[in-house]
Formats: C-alpha cells, structure tokens, sequence
C-alpha cells in the first residue's frame, strides 16, 4: 500500500558508473513493493542547473535529493524517491532525479542521451530544467530530444508503411513542463502581458531559414510539438541574490527566499501533485510500482545489449511475468475457496460441480483483474486446464471420501448378517427367505445414512455383488424349496443385480452429462468474459488512435500556419494510416476474432471430451465415442 511506503530519502535506481547503466537491486525490491499505480516526475537538463532543489520541493522536503555546491555534478545515474501521493489516495507518486546533462568530466554523450530517454521514457510526467531564457541556446542545449526517434522504439518490427516508428510516441510520452530558472525578463509579447504557457508556445514556432543554428533550433521545436502533445511552463526568478545563500540553499528557512520564487515553487507543486497523470503504458494498462520496475530493468537491458529500448517488447516481458503470476494466483485462489466450501464427502455430483463452478468463475476473475496482453488467451488455456487439473484431483478426493464412508457404513451395519452368516443361521429350511428379508433390513438402514456422497449406489452395489456366492450357497441349502423355486428365486436374484447395475449406469450418465453441462456453462462464461475483455481493450485502443490523431491534425496545421506546407504534407500518411487503423478497430469491436473463439472452442470439447473418458466407466465408453 502507498501509505506503508516509507523512504526517508531518496535511492539509486539506476547506476551509472564510467558510462554503464546498472539497475539498483535495492530500488527494485522498492519497487515491487508497490502493488498500486503510480504517478512518476521525473526531471532532466543541464548540471547545476538547480534540478534536484525542484525535486526536493516536490518531496516535501528541504533535503533529500543531494545538491551540488560546485561546479561537479553531484548526482549520478538516475535516483529515487517514493512517497504517498498528495493528491490522489491509493497512489504513489514516484519522483525521479537524473544526472546533469553535458558534464564536461563525463565527455559521453550517448551516455546523456541514454539517461534523457529513460527519463522519458518512465515518467508520466517529464519535467525539463534550463536556466535564463528559451532562445536558440537553450534549444540548442535541448539536442537531446532529437534524438529520440534513434533511442526509443514503439514496435519490435520495423515498419513497412514508410511510416516512422516514432509517430506513435506520443500514444505513450510523458507530458512536458520546461521549468525555466533565474527567469530575468518580462513576460510581455509585443508589449502586451503573456502567459508563461503562451511563452512556451511562441518560443516554440518554427523559423523559415537555411541557418544551421535556426534548422537545428526548429528541429528541437518540432519533436517537443510532435511527441509532447501536452506542455506546460514554468518561469522561477532567482531564488536569491545572496550568493551565500545559494551556496547552501537546502539549508536556508523559506521565508529568506525571494517571495516570487517562493510563489512560483508552490504553484509548480500544485500543478504537479494535481496534473500529472498516473504512469500508462497505452491500452489502458496502468504502471504500478511493481510493473514500473520490470521496465526499468528491461530497458536497461536493452541498452547494455547493444540494443534500443522498445515499448512493445516491455510490455510483451511485463505481459509474460504478470500473466504467469496471475495464473498461479488465480489457481490459488481456486484451491482456497474450493478446500474451505467443499466438505468432503458432497451429497451429490451437482452438489460439487455447483460449488466448482462458483469458484472457477471466481479465479476467472482474479486472473483477468490481473492479466494483459492477453489477445491468443494462452495463459486463460493455461488457468483453465490448470483448473481442470485441480477439479479432477478434488473430485478424486470427494470420490475417496465417499467410498471410504461407505465401505465403512456397509461394513457396520452388516456385522449382524455376516455374524449370522458365519454361524449358519440361514442354512435351515427357509434360510433363503430369511437371508433376504435381513438383507433388505440392511439395505433399508444404508439409505437412511446421510451425506454417504456421489459413491453410495456403487458401493452398495459392489457390497450386494459380493454377497452373490454367499446368497447362493444359502439358496441351495434351503431344503424347503423346491429345484423350480430355486431356479426362479436365482433368477430373480441375477434380475435384481442387473436392474441395480442398469440404475447405476444411467446414475453414472447422468452424471457425466451434468460434467459436460457444467464445463459448458464455464465455457460460455469464459467467451463472455472474452468478448467483455477485447470490446474493452479495443475501445481502449481506439481512444488512444483518436488522441493520436487529434493531435497530428493539429501540428499539421500548426505547420501550415508557420508556412510548412511540406512538412504538413508529410503528416497526411500517419494520419491517412491513423483513420485506416480506427475504421479497422471500430471493426473488430463487435465480436472475438473467429481464431480466438474457434481454437477456445477445439480446446474445450478435447478437455472435456477427454475428461468424460477418463472419468466414464469401460462399458460406457461406445456411448461417448
């Protein structure tokens, strides 16, 4: 729970040590802690730039978050720091400092690179720190964002459509806020009073001219524009123009702050705390705690390999963990309910298939509550057979159960016969007759025996087919009838076993029938659940396509306005692509894929076909063939 989070500071989650990234064992274990969403800041820019005093500002806290009194860089790598969100219950909010970018002592600048994209790429919000003003410098100094489409993948494969991979970057970016430090000028356009956003905007129009510096600046704006859809400024004035003070900042009471920046501190955190979204990772799957640090592991596995993160193959290796997680849970959970409901031995076959069906529906539940990604429903297969396995198994032990009680109950109430058996009472003249009428005595007792289970007809059966020879031997040892009695008294006897043992297999179908319709109502329960799951996820993806595209026809026709009209032109195939892709999904919306169904279907009759066999008696067999 977030409220149990308790980290007195902040800790390393990523090392980064003479340019290799290494995951912190310790933030990890953090991490998946964390069973709730979370909302992640994290901050990024140049060093000694004041970014880890922001962050600490978001904490709460004067310190934490160490900050740098010299030209070095103090802060390495990527930290850590979790706390109950402020604003939201029952979520965590997770603040991430990163390391200064373009420290002239680390002199790797695919190493800063690495440590924006990360920033970028776990954060729902991201929050970039300059100082001064944004001018060309600063956007200059900002290179790093052009670099993205080289660093970051949205898909494994490569795309075939002429459209680049990173068109979909902003169906999963974080938003952006530019803090802009030391902010010394007015916020005045054309001498009348702007907003800091309206700044933001105007800073980033593109400027017509050939100008390196101009076409390097008007790259930077472009993929701000382009994969941030939401921006946010923040304009700071010096904290103080006491130099000693700003050597020790951390140190000094809030009240000797200048009162502007004071000012502007508490409305950055409250836009923070009420603005920035939970984590998502597209289709409406939220990022916990738990999930976060899987991606933070797979991404810098990803880098260390040589290779480029990709927000298809993390999910696709989150989607594999949780949903083997979310089987054994929901497994589990089948076997709980089912140890704690079923007292063994059950009256009858209903009785059980009743409890059993209630508790299967019940881990149906707890799995999909937990699993994604699931689109061939190879781990609902699994969760099902694996159900199936633990049901067979129970039902042997609801099956023992009853045939130990039986056997235990016949062998009770028939002490007095097998007694009188032994001492011959029943070999004298009308023996027979009195044999069956203490037979029938038996028989009448062991119906009156409550909760015998679904093994009392067999057991009886078996316990009357036993006693045959034995019946038998008395009925020609009774003098006092005769040869043609004998005979009609056998037969009647071989008469009474076969309707027994006629009742039994109709006891014994009836049985397996109500097995079959059991697995089927599960069956339809589980396509219900399907179709429930993929309109979901299919209006989940469709929201997030019709985002995209709102926000690709307003950069088109942002570019227009500036006089683009080539670049605006190059836009129409994401968009063309975008509509295809929503009228394809609006498609698909109305029912499962037939493959999904059909191969559902397959796996049903064989699981319950073979099943019925196992469980069916050999002469029953042609029946079900």
């Amino acid at each position: 729970m977030a409220s149990e989070i308790h980290m007195p500071g902040p800790v390393c989650l990523i090392k980064n040590t003479k340019g290799q990234l290494r995951v912190n064992q310790e933030a990890l274990e953090i991490l998946s802690a964390i069973t709730e969403p979370v909302v992640v800041v994290a901050i990024a820019g140049l060093y000694r730039t004041g970014k880890s005093y922001l962050m600490n500002k978001l904490a709460g806290k004067n310190k934490g978050f160490p900050l740098g009194s010299t030209v070095r860089s103090e802060t390495k790598g990527i930290w850590m720091w979790c706390m109950p969100h402020p604003y939201k219950p029952n979520n965590t909010l997770v603040l991430l400092d990163t390391e200064g970018l373009g420290d002239v002592e680390k002199g790797d600048l695919k190493n800063d690179s690495w440590i924006f994209a990360l920033a970028v790429l776990l954060s729902s919000t991201f929050v970039y720190n300059s100082m001064g003003t944004i001018n060309l410098q600063a956007l200059e100094q900002l290179h790093y964002v052009t670099k993205l489409s080289e660093l970051i993948r949205t898909q494994s494969c490569p795309r075939t459509d002429e459209v680049e991979d990173s068109s979909e970057f902003v169906s999963f970016f974080p938003d952006f806020v530019w803090a802009v430090r030391d902010f010394m000028l007015e916020l005045k356009l054309d001498e009348h009073p702007i907003t800091e956003d309206e700044y933001l905007g105007h800073a980033l129009k593109l400027i017509q001219g050939e100008n390196p510096q101009i076409k390097n600046s008007n790259l930077s704006k472009e993929c701000i524009r382009y994969f941030f859809p939401k921006r946010k400024c923040f304009v700071f004035d010096r904290p103080t123009s006491d130099k000693k003070l700003l050597v020790r900042i951390e140190d000094v009471p809030e009240y000797q702050l200048d009162y502007n920046f004071q000012k502007q501190s508490r409305k950055f955190c409250s836009y923070i705390y009420s603005h920035a979204k939970t984590k998502n990772l597209g289709d409406g799957i939220i990022a916990t705690g738990k999930r976060l640090g899987t991606l933070v592991v797979t991404y810098v596995e990803a880098i260390n390999s040589g290779g480029v993160p990709c927000l298809e193959n993390a999910v696709t290796t989150l989607a594999l963990l949780e949903n083997s997680a979310a089987v054994q849970k929901a497994a589990d959970q089948y076997s709980q309910q089912m140890a704690q409901q079923v007292k063994f031995p059950t009256e009858t076959l209903q009785e059980f298939l009743g409890v059993h069906e209630a508790c299967e529906k019940e881990a149906i539940a707890v799995f999909n509550a937990q699993s994604f990604k699931n689109e061939n429903q190879e781990f609902q297969q699994k969760l099902v057979e694996t159900i199936r396995q633990k049901m067979a198994n129970i039902l042997q032990q609801n099956e023992d159960a009853s045939t130990k009680y039986c056997q235990e109950e016949l062998k009770r109430l028939s002490e007095p016969l097998m007694k009188s058996i032994s001492r011959g009472t029943f070999c004298v003249p009308g023996g027979h007759s009195l044999y069956l009428e203490e037979k029938k005595k038996l028989e009448h007792y062991y119906n009156l025996v409550p909760r015998k289970g679904v093994k009392a007809n067999e057991e009886l059966q078996r316990f009357l087919q036993s006693l045959v020879v034995v019946e038998k031997s008395i009925l020609q040892t009774d003098k006092a009838l005769t040869t043609q009695e004998k005979a009609s008294a056998a037969e009647r006897t071989q008469n009474e076993i076969a309707e027994k043992e006629e009742k039994l297999k109709e006891e014994q179908k009836t049985d397996l029938e109500q097995m079959r319709k059991s697995q089927e109502r599960i069956f339809w329960k589980v396509i219900d659940l399907l179709q429930e799951i993929h309109e979901k996820n299919t209006e989940n993806r469709v929201r997030d396509l019709k985002w995209i595209l709102d926000h690709k026809l307003q950069v088109q026709e942002q570019l227009c306005a500036e006089g683009f009209p080539q670049k605006s032109e190059k836009i129409n195939k994401e968009i063309n692509r975008l509509l295809k892709s929503i009228e394809l999904k609006n498609n698909e919306k109305s029912s499962l894929p037939s493959k999904i169904f059909e191969m559902t279907f397959t796996t049903f009759v064989e699981r319950v076909t073979d099943f019925l066999f196992k469980k069916a008696c050999k002469h029953l067999k042609e029946n079900f063939k």
